[in-house]
């Protein structure tokens, strides 16, 4: 809703990390109805045994959950044409074991690391992403110089090696040939005097060691269990480049081997640690802390990155979740499938982790599967392997598809899971809204710096007293150096904020500015002579005193606002909202204050449907709860009469304030996307660019449509071509300089975003330029800003004042790129953001770039002070956000100019 930005809700965007993984339940890849298979816990998600082909679980008939209705079955697709031999799940305390890139991980002789047997696939076939040069080869530094230098700490370790260290990659051919990995591996296995350490796919191997003759080819010899001798011919590929995905690759699987000495649990990518759990017994939950872990070749050297993060178990079971849908809801079914589908469970009997895909109301435990030995009952099974009993056997069964790295290891079959046995993990929606349970949470996940120094430590002595993990390592030549890196930081000039009269103010060093505002006129206002508020009857009164605020809030910022006509409602349905906004904007006003008894996310989507696209008009929504508070918190109703003024003023195109910037003729741009949670398979790109803010206030907005992993290329270019149009109507030429900030990027995509968007963008613009006039083309940046990121920094044990930038050290040596903290948190860790320049004609300096985007975190209109991330990039995701939860159309034209998402 339109919430006046208080403390809280400003720094939102900029709140620290707290690292307790919650996103993993209520997100997800779009799940599909399908069954097939035998239904039974096939691989390592439940019982095991050799299924037979195309047997399916008998259908329950006229059977379903004790005391439920009849409901409709899953959609079933067809079963796999093929069933390879199911493995019994695994006593273990590692979960599907992937990889920093899925690869499967096996163990081979001598600690080295095997990639898994993928049946079926070509033999040494890897699909390994390229990694995206974005350093010009002409660029002479990607350091700057401006600012005070300030000694920095990151959460990075040193690999420390030999000065000649590198990775060698060898071609492996078997004479006579051996199909099987296995036994390829355990041929090679038989060598590790020789080998070392080492990495074999099946057909590759890569290793530290140089063991090839002049020749550049090694013949090593075995005999095979017929006393036949194999010959293995080794021949030397090359040296693995520092900046290749590969050796990414291979120095992730050394680390996830090295991470098992720790005897943690895997889940997920990360490994966290069960035995020092927290209990938050008072809401049924666990909180796991654990290590998110990376490591590649930076600028120097190769360095291990370890974060904290934790991860929220909840005590109660998925059949907990489906006796509280039985007890509340109308419709059950629908009602467990929104709360499961798409989370991941845990099941204790093997302490695996399983993604929910789908529910079968068809089946349950009394169901049967095949085996070896013939037909068994989920029950039977859980009883004989585990010593489990079901107490409910008529509860429906839990789908998990195969992934495609299963499906490429023989794996394809769907696991069955029970939910009486199956933990749910992460938090719901409710739980993230409920304030005191996030604050509990808060306590134990919110770690400040000194202590997250003071964990960083605890687990780099911890993988030093292993000696597993020392081991392979060791193996790989290679040691962990025992302090953090230290880096030399920088501290950019505090930006100067320009009011109202061109009075100005230096930024403190918590980078706020609020207390200012209080004296202080706005930059620019656009007073307000026709305007409605639109009310439920009952409520009128109280609104009225917090109208009479409003105005006096004004007042005090030089700013004119009349008298409202009231637009009195009977009730507060959804009909009499839409009919009083019909009935008022019919009276063409400014804006329109509509007011909600209480938060209502149905009530406020046909509020902002109505005000965006059928009826487009600037519209403030405010909740009484807010406006008309009780008690002791009456005092700061002022307080939050100005925040709503300077909101509504900015989306009538006004400036609560502005930055000192030198540039003319420069417009910024900020593109995100957000994907729709009421349909899944589509998405929403917003863009929003400044009409150049040192003339005028404007700005432009364009939402499009696209189906979830559709290239964006041709909305970008059709987005900024309208932009381009605009931004000539307002000044009669094109801009200068376009400095562009590409958000809601992944490392996966980033080969994509500079191999289409940027040039389809570039080839667009450059045409749009020299047609008028302009032939040396378009002077454009284009930056790929990416927050959730695993790097973390301190000055002196403390969080870095805003401005703290890094561009040493921890970047990397084929990126033009660099890292800073813009914002100040109250709380927690601060989190950097990292900003990668895939694209530079405006010809500017490392400095100037830098400069820039910390001057564009301090201009949005919603919190008086700076953001972590540009506030184009802010103003695109809550226009992105909007239309993705609340509207799902695209917003009318009319109002692309103004600021009306906020």
């Amino acid at each position: 809703m339109d919430k006046p930005s208080s403390g809280n809700v400003g720094r939102s965007r900029g709140r620290a990390s707290s690292s307790h993984g919650q996103g993993d339940a209520a997100r997800g890849r779009r799940h599909h109805t399908a069954q097939g298979g035998p239904g039974g816990p096939s691989g390592p998600g439940g019982p095991g045994g050799s299924a037979s082909a195309g047997t399916a679980p008998p259908s329950m008939g006229g059977q379903r959950p004790m005391g439920m209705a009849r409901g409709s079955s899953i959609m079933k697709a067809p079963a796999p044409t093929s069933h390879p031999q199911q493995r019994p799940p695994a006593p273990t305390a590692l979960g599907r074991a992937t990889t920093h890139r899925d690869v499967p991980v096996a163990e081979a002789a001598g600690g080295a690391v095997v990639k898994e047997d993928n049946r079926g696939a070509v033999r040494g076939k890897r699909v390994i992403p390229d990694l995206v040069h974005s350093r010009p080869q002409d660029l002479v530094t990607k350091c700057g110089k401006i600012g005070a230098k300030v000694p920095v700490q990151a959460n990075y370790f040193r690999i420390l090696k030999k000065p000649h260290w590198s990775i060698h990659q060898y071609r492996v051919d078997f004479r006579p040939d051996v199909d099987l990995i296995r036994l390829r591996r355990a041929y090679l296995g038989q060598h590790k005097a020789i080998l070392g350490g080492f990495i074999f796919d099946g057909t590759v191997l890569f290793s530290t060691n140089h063991f090839t003759d002049q020749s550049e080819q090694k013949e090593l010899l075995t005999k095979n269990r017929e006393g036949e001798t194999i010959q293995i011919i080794l021949k030397h590929v090359g040296i693995v480049d520092v900046t290749d995905a590969q050796q990414i690759q291979v120095l992730n699987l050394i680390l996830r081997r090295s991470m098992e000495g720790l005897k943690l649990q895997l889940v997920g990518r990360n490994f966290f640690d069960p035995r020092a759990k927290v209990n938050v017994d008072s809401f049924q939950m666990e909180i796991w802390p654990g290590y998110q872990t990376s490591i590649r070749q930076h600028e120097q050297d190769i360095l291990l990155c370890a974060e904290i993060t934790h991860k929220v178990m909840r005590t109660q079971t998925v059949y907990n979740i489906l006796t509280q849908c039985l007890r509340d809801s109308g419709d059950y079914q629908a009602d467990f499938k929104r709360q499961v589908v798409g989370s991941i469970v845990l099941t204790d009997y093997n302490n695996k982790t399983y993604r929910v895909d789908d529910v079968d109301f068809q089946s349950s435990p009394s169901s049967k599967f095949s085996t070896r030995d013939g037909e068994i009952s989920y029950v039977q099974y859980y009883k004989q392997r585990y010593n489990l009993p079901i107490r409910d056997e008529r509860q429906p069964l839990l789908i998990s598809r195969p992934t495609e790295k299963n499906i490429r290891g023989g794996q394809d079959e769907f696991i069955m899971l029970v939910p009486e046995l199956c933990r749910a993990t992460g938090l719901t929606d409710a739980m993230r809204s409920n304030f005191k349970l996030m604050r509990a949470m808060g306590e134990h996940t919110r770690l400040n710096p000194n202590r997250r120094i003071e964990r960083l430590r605890a687990f780099n002595t911890r993988l030093q007293n292993s000696s597993e993990s020392m081991d392979v390592l060791a193996l790989w030549n290679m040691q962990l150096d025992r302090h953090l890196v230290e880096i030399p930081g920088r501290i950019l000039p505090s930006e100067k904020i320009v009011f109202g009269n061109q009075a100005t103010v230096v930024c403190d060093a918590n980078a706020d500015w609020s207390r200012d505002m209080r004296n202080k006129t706005m930059f620019s206002h656009v007073d307000i002579k026709r305007w409605y508020v639109i009310v439920p009857k009952r409520s009128l009164r109280e609104v009225q005193e917090f109208v009479k605020c409003c105005i006096r809030a004004a007042a005090s910022m030089r700013m004119h606002i009349s008298e409202p006509r009231y637009e009195e409602m009977p009730d507060d349905r959804n009909g009499s909202y839409a009919t009083a906004i019909d009935r008022t904007t019919a009276q063409d006003p400014q804006i329109l204050m509509l007011v909600l008894p209480n938060s209502n996310e149905e009530k406020y989507s046909c509020i902002k449907k109505k005000c965006c696209v059928d009826r487009p008009v600037p519209s403030q929504v405010v909740t009484l709860r807010v406006i008309a508070p009780r008690g002791d918190k009456a005092s700061g109703l002022m307080s939050i009469a100005t925040k709503v003024i300077i909101q509504m003023n900015a989306k009538l195109m006004g400036a609560p304030w502005m930055i000192d910037l030198p540039l003319s003729g420069l417009m910024t741009v900020g593109f995100d996307v957000c994907h729709s949670a009421k349909e899944r398979n589509k998405s929403y790109g917003a863009l929003v660019a400044t009409m150049d803010i040192k003339q005028s206030t404007k700005y432009f907005s364009a939402v499009t449509q696209h189906l979830k992993g559709q290239e964006l290329s041709n909305e970008i270019t059709m987005n900024m071509t309208c932009a381009l149009k605009s931004y000539r109507a307002v000044h009669g030429t094109l801009p200068a300089r376009i400095l562009f900030y590409r958000d809601g990027v992944g490392d996966g995509q980033l080969h994509q975003v500079v191999k289409t968007e940027v040039q389809f963008l570039k080839k667009k613009l450059d045409e749009i330029y020299r047609s008028a006039g302009v032939e040396n083309g378009c002077r454009l940046a284009f930056i790929v800003v990416s927050k959730r990121i695993n790097t973390r920094y301190f000055v002196n044990g403390r969080n870095p004042d805003p401005g703290t930038v890094v561009d040493d050290i921890i970047t990397l040596p084929e990126r033009y790129d660099f890292f800073l903290v813009s914002q100040s948190v109250r709380q927690g860790t601060v989190s950097p953001t990292s900003y990668n320049v895939i694209h530079d004609t405006m010809g500017m300096s490392a400095d100037r770039i830098q400069i820039l985007t910390y001057k564009m975190t301090h201009l949005y209109y919603n919190w008086s002070g700076t953001l972590r991330v540009p506030a184009v990039c802010q103003y695109a995701h809550k226009l992105a956000f909007l239309v993705a939860e609340s509207i799902h159309r695209c917003p009318s034209n009319v109002l692309e100019n103004q600021l009306y998402f906020l």
